[in-house]
């Protein structure tokens, strides 16, 4: 198993908008990076555990863990041409973007705070952390997932 973070804009599609779907489960579609690309497609793969963080907004963070329920097949969004994420470079016979599907497991009571993870040492190395890094979907390393979870712990305690 793997550790993964994936990244949206609350206002976009947030934590709550994932716990309203049927089962709780949704595509994670519109990545359009080729790096973030490549581990929906290649990497995540069923059962992979992945921090639910929440960017652009008054207090970025981790709000949860999602799961990784299908792995990586076409994004479908990427073929329409009305549609937000509209790519008119990729077909269906070549599809160039990749989604997987994603089901909750745990939302937060409080967030994992981007200013909190920040003052953790053991957390150095993280690619989050990093400046200049704007991934949406990113490996976490086991050690770095269990620190975060022990933040968690240490917050809600």
């Amino acid at each position: 198993m793997q550790y993964w973070l994936v990244k949206s804009e609350p206002d976009a599609f947030g934590i709550d908008d994932l716990a309203n779907m049927p089962d709780q489960t949704e595509h994670w579609d519109g990545v359009r990076n080729y790096q973030a690309r490549n581990f929906m497609r290649d990497e995540m793969k069923c059962g992979d555990q992945v921090f639910f963080y929440h960017s652009n907004c008054k207090e970025p963070g981790i709000v949860g863990i999602v799961e990784v329920v299908r792995e990586g097949y076409p994004d479908h969004t990427a073929f329409d041409p009305e549609g937000k994420y509209y790519d008119p470079k990729s077909d269906p016979d070549r599809p160039r973007w990749y989604m997987v599907d994603v089901k909750l497991v745990q939302r937060f009571r409080q967030t994992i705070s981007l200013s909190s993870m920040k003052t953790r040492p053991e957390l150095e190395g993280m690619r989050l952390l990093q400046k200049g890094n704007r991934l949406s979907v990113m490996p976490i390393a086991p050690e770095h997932w269990q620190v975060i979870l022990d933040l968690y712990r240490e917050n809600i305690g």
